[in-house]
């Protein structure tokens, strides 16, 4: 079982129970909102929920986990606890990396998901390179 060099699979798999639980009570389409926020697949936002999987979550994808699935306080002091014991050389990062926050847009129904789908993607990534170049200016 693969696990990086600061986490075990059973302080991940703690973690990860209770990020499952906050999805699971959230309503369907929960996990698609997630994936697109993070810029990520579905199957992403699967694998770092499934306690059954060692994969960790990213640091960076914390503040927008604990913003789109809308983490009760006493959720999100359990998980950052867990997360901490999981990832000790991590979790000073959270604080400071940079900050999210989320845009959305009203875009036209092209009349084809796959159409659909490919601007979404174009947006997306048109949006981390021109964020990676603001950046890079600094």
């Amino acid at each position: 079982m693969a696990v990086d060099a600061d986490g075990d699979a059973g302080a991940v798999a703690a973690y990860k129970r209770i990020f499952k639980d906050v999805l699971d009570s959230r309503p369907s389409g929960m996990r698609i909102r997630l994936a697109h926020a993070m810029g990520k697949n579905r199957s992403f936002v699967s694998q770092i929920s499934n306690p059954a999987y060692p994969v960790p979550i990213p640091v960076q994808h914390l503040a927008t986990i604990f913003d789109v699935c809308h983490f009760p306080p006493q959720a999100r002091a359990q998980f950052l606890r867990a997360y901490a014991r999981a990832h000790p050389r991590r979790i000073g990062r959270l604080s400071q990396g940079s900050h999210e926050r989320m845009l959305t847009l009203h875009l036209p129904d092209l009349g084809s998901a796959k159409k659909n789908a490919q601007l979404d993607t174009l947006l997306q990534e048109f949006s981390r390179r021109l964020i990676a170049i603001m950046q890079d200016e600094k």
